[in-house]
């Protein structure tokens, strides 16, 4: 076990190297489990940030502030606010995000097996119109897409395996982007004037592997399929596909925790692309990302 997690980390950090890019989130990879570790507590805050290097040389910083509560054995709530910075080429842009209300429910557990499902939304602090002195800016700087989204998923834990699934489904759009790409300036990003975004399913498999009583590691692939071609409208005002903005974006993704204390942790997550999709209009693409979280429960 020692030697699969060892070449899981070489093969992290390897590929961080690399041109490779897609690492993409609109939300739903980042919502996990609303439960409290601690039997002893029902009140989970987690504060963290995620330093990625995207497309056009755009790099990025999310932070983030989530709280959690137990209001029984089966059933968890937490929300999550997210704040954007980017910057790259002389233009940056620092923005609150979204918001996230997650409802998670546990059925009872059996032979060290257990369902659970979870329930959400996503709803945007910003309309993805961002500007720098008076120019339009691609969505890989804005805060949010500035779409409404629903968000289901289940999840199966058996020993020390877990196995997702979920569906992140736009219900609403107010995303008032008014980029248009010109070729003589970059040709790094796409066309996203009122750009709008198809719905994204996920898998996710995940082993814990726990050293001692202070560490643990958390090596995990995650599969996103993009259900669709994202859109945008033309300078005609008819709507565009973005030709190759659909299909699959695979993942690799290590999670090293260390328990301070009964009731404070640190989790370090590296993430890289193995697969990506030919467009990304979203500018959700990430070569890598890198994420420090504390969490504090009471």
């Amino acid at each position: 076990m020692k030697k699969l997690f060892l070449s899981l980390l070489l093969l992290t950090i390897g590929v961080q190297t690399s041109n490779a890019q897609g690492c993409s989130d609109a939300g739903i990879c980042s919502i996990g489990n609303s439960f409290v570790a601690e039997k002893s507590t029902k009140n989970l805050i987690e504060l963290g940030a995620v330093y990625g290097v995207g497309d056009g040389d755009v790099t990025s910083v999310t932070g983030y502030a989530t709280y959690s509560r137990e209001f029984s054995k089966s059933f968890a709530m937490s929300v999550k606010v997210t704040y954007f910075s980017a910057s790259g080429n002389n233009v940056s842009n620092s923005q609150l995000g979204d918001a996230y209300l997650i409802g998670n429910y546990k059925f009872a557990e059996k032979d060290q097996k257990q369902w659970s499902a979870l329930v959400g939304f996503k709803i945007p602090f910003t309309s993805a119109d961002a500007k720098s002195d008076g120019f339009p800016l691609p969505m890989d700087y804005q805060a949010s897409l500035g779409t409404y989204d629903l968000i289901v998923g289940t999840n199966y834990h058996m020993a020390k395996w877990d196995f997702n699934a979920g569906l992140q489904l736009p219900i609403g759009n107010n995303n008032k982007n008014s980029y248009f790409a010109n070729p003589l300036v970059s040709t790094d990003f796409v066309s996203t004037n009122l750009f709008e975004r198809k719905p994204d399913a996920l898998f996710r498999t995940t082993y814990t592997y726990v050293t001692t009583t202070k560490w643990s590691f958390k090596p995990n692939v995650l599969f996103i399929y993009h259900l669709g071609e994202d859109t945008f409208q033309n300078s005609l005002g008819s709507r565009e596909n973005i030709k190759g903005s659909d299909g699959l974006t695979i993942n690799g993704n290590l999670i090293t925790a260390y328990q301070l204390n009964a009731n404070n942790s640190l989790e370090l997550s590296l993430a890289t692309p193995f697969l990506v999709r030919k467009e990304r209009p979203d500018g959700l693409t990430r070569a890598f990302t890198a994420g420090l979280t504390y969490k504090m429960s009471f």
